[in-house]
């Protein structure tokens, strides 16, 4: 892993909240992760003995299907938890509707969906829009085409799901935002400081969401 990744202090945070969420469910559920790239938390808990499978764009393997949110061709009412983490905000905005549809589709009555996204209404972007008029996007707009406000995000959810619990991570406060771009993995500590006490999601970075059908 890369030490001087800007994202790299975020990317632990939410990995560790995501393996803190799997193991509270169990090996018994039907489990997939939903745009998984090259499967590393598939293979880590399948390796443990968890029911779990993924989906990718670009990938394929033994554990992972090639397939697209927008058109997955997975059972309807199968799995009790949905993974999907920094996916669809890769999505345009009409399309987003389509894959959180397909995702309800796809978990069972009582199904929990653990997702997460980059909030472009984060602390810093606000400050930028109030004194420059420009956005501070989460990613150049190449990548994150269908980049929201969170509470857009939370809309789209609402739809076909109840929220239960949202957190935020990373506040982009100046300091630590420039100590982030400056030297990431020497700000991780600061980070799980600033995650703890001043993680509010409205002007948080990224948002971890958990929701049940």
């Amino acid at each position: 892993m890369n030490h001087n990744w800007s994202y790299l202090p975020v990317y632990l945070e939410k990995m560790k909240q995501a393996k803190r969420f799997l193991n509270l469910q169990g090996r018994k559920k039907k489990i997939i992760d939903l745009g998984c790239g090259e499967g590393v938390l598939v293979e880590e808990y399948r390796e443990r003995g968890f029911d779990i499978t993924g989906l990718d764009l670009n990938f394929q393997s033994k554990l992972v299907k090639k397939g697209s949110l927008l058109n997955p061709r997975l059972p309807k009412n199968y799995y009790d938890v949905i993974l999907c983490l920094d996916v669809i905000e890769h999505l345009h905005f009409h399309e987003q509707k389509i894959a959180i549809n397909n995702m309800a589709k796809m978990l069972k009555p009582g199904g929990k969906l653990f997702i997460t996204v980059p909030n472009l209404a984060h602390f810093a972007s606000r400050f930028t829009f109030l004194f420059f008029g420009k956005l501070l996007r989460t990613s150049k707009i190449e990548r994150h085409v269908g980049d929201r406000p969170i509470g857009e995000y939370l809309q789209l959810l609402k739809s076909n799901f109840t929220i239960l619990i949202r957190k935020g991570l990373f506040p982009t406060f100046p300091l630590i935002s420039i100590a982030t771009i400056l030297f990431p993995a020497k700000v991780v500590w600061w980070h799980r400081f600033y995650n703890r006490f001043f993680a509010w999601p409205t002007i948080c970075f990224e948002n971890i969401i958990i929701a049940r059908k």
